[in-house]
């Protein structure tokens, strides 16, 4: 069914769409021809920057359902009641490859969710892993610089990788993790999610928990072999995005069943590992995971790059009842992917239709900049004001920190009685079946048989030795058979 006229971007309909317009027959194209004009410069400016990290990925919109009573922990509204319904948007993305790279890699997943809420936006933004390699903020550009291609030979090379991970030994968890069987899940709809961080949790008395977030799949957990990713990768490179898209409009809504962790805030400074430290889990032994929620994801984007590409997630983005731990790499990702919309999307992208709240309204004073809408009028754009402005509310979304003391200084993440680099990532070793041993093995063999430098290999090799001393012996003796 027509719509109407084919029109330039200022309304003018368009005569003729398949013939530029020319001095003569066979004649040089004229200047004059406005809209060959504005199509080829609206063209070359059609993509924006991608994300330095995270730049692969698909998303689609649905509920998140409350189905049990978490008013004793926070007072956010959206968990106000069972039974309540809030509209979301998750974005899944591998982190490593950028935006050709395909979805079968042995790669974390992002796990971004927005949830669209009455007190504005909350965005939750986890991986499929419940830890991660690095436990401050100040590291993260070096582990990414040794993630992506080299500065000189424009490849990823295994020598920066495996020079990084084995000099950081609190990766030894995340990299235990990346290699074993879930490294490379068979699609965004089989695999677990996590906030991985921990967060604080409010509630109404102003009492505070700390609390982590997990998403279990009702898909049940798939993974693909390093041989069968391989395989796909090559075949069919959006194998991921191909796949939760179709199964959304074959009406197979995916859902993860949501819970947490809840820990009492006195309980956090003589907890047996750090609680902030986001190499660390809490064994589930210690602090259950308690159900509060259905994610259902059940609508496509109508257009992958105004609403997967333009989207935006901030881990700043709280509500009132929700806020942020000391935990040092969520500390500065508060800062680091605010920063990084501003630039990538730029400073309005909060006003696209995916970004901005939809069960509330934004109100503030920032005004102008590029692609300003002009959605505040002629309000005054200040306050405190006179005239009907937006107002202070005078409470805050989250409770103060206490129990720090001493001066200010680089300092390291405090450790706690049962800390050290290598303990949950030998628990992890250990409670794997001997086919999953094997596996483990094979993969990070596979990995460092292609380090060219023995000490760079020993010292990684000596990581997984301090988680287990079997774990160690096996792998050593896998590099050497395939190093000769």
């Amino acid at each position: 069914m027509t719509q109407g006229p084919l029109t330039t971007e200022a309304g003018a309909p368009v005569a003729d769409n398949q013939n530029s317009e020319t001095a003569g027959v066979g004649g040089p194209v004229l200047v004059q021809d406005q809209l060959l004009l504005e199509k080829l410069a609206h063209f070359n400016r059609e993509r924006i920057p991608e994300r330095v990290v995270h730049a692969r990925g698909a998303g689609a919109y649905g509920t998140f359902t409350v189905t049990a009573d978490v008013t004793p922990y926070t007072r956010a509204a959206f968990l106000s009641e069972v039974g309540k319904q809030t509209e979301v948007f998750l974005r899944f993305s591998t982190v490593a490859g950028n935006l050709g790279a395909a979805d079968a890699v042995r790669d974390p997943r992002g796990f971004a969710l927005k949830f669209y809420t009455e007190e504005g936006n909350y965005d939750l933004v986890g991986n499929n892993t419940p830890v991660f390699f690095i436990r401050d903020a100040i590291k993260f550009p070096d582990f990414i610089h040794t993630q992506k291609r080299d500065p000189y030979t424009g490849s990823t090379e295994a020598d920066n990788v495996w020079d990084f991970w084995s000099l950081s030994p609190e990766s030894t968890h995340q990299v235990t993790w990346l290699f074993g069987d879930r490294g490379i899940p068979a699609s965004y709809r089989h695999m677990d999610g996590f906030g991985s961080h921990t967060f604080q949790w409010n509630n109404a008395a102003g009492e505070v928990f700390w609390v982590k977030y997990h998403f279990k799949t009702d898909q049940g957990i798939k993974n693909l072999t390093a041989e069968e990713a391989e395989a796909l990768a090559g075949k069919d490179p959006d194998s991921h995005q191909r796949d939760l898209r179709e199964a959304i409009e074959r009406g197979e809504f995916p859902s993860w069943t949501v819970g947490v962790q809840i820990m009492p805030a006195a309980d956090a400074a003589t907890y047996r590992f750090n609680p902030f430290d986001l190499t660390k889990v809490w064994p589930h032994a210690d602090y259950p995971v308690t159900e509060i929620g259905k994610l259902e994801l059940n609508r496509n984007p109508q257009n992958v790059f105004a609403e997967v590409e333009q989207s935006i997630f901030s881990p700043a983005h709280f509500v009132p009842g929700i806020g942020p731990s000391p935990d040092k790499m969520l500390q500065g990702r508060l800062f680091a992917y605010g920063d990084a919309h501003r630039y990538r999307v730029g400073i309005n992208a909060d006003h696209l239709p995916v970004n901005r709240p939809h069960a509330t309204e934004a109100r503030t004073n920032s005004r102008d900049g590029f692609l300003y809408d002009g959605r505040h009028g002629g309000a005054r754009n200040y306050e405190p004001n006179s005239f009907g402005g937006p107002q202070q509310t005078g409470r805050p979304l989250w409770q103060p920190f206490d129990g720090f003391t001493g001066g200010t200084g680089d300092h390291p993440t405090p450790v706690h009685a049962e800390d050290d680099d290598f303990v949950q990532a030998g628990n992890l070793y250990r409670l794997m079946s001997e086919e999953e041993k094997e596996r483990l093995v094979a993969n990070l063999a596979g990995a460092l048989s292609q380090v060219s430098r023995e000490d760079i290999v020993e010292r990684a090799v000596g990581n997984f030795r301090n988680a287990d001393a079997d774990f160690g012996k096996r792998l050593e003796a896998a590099v050497q058979a395939l190093r000769g």
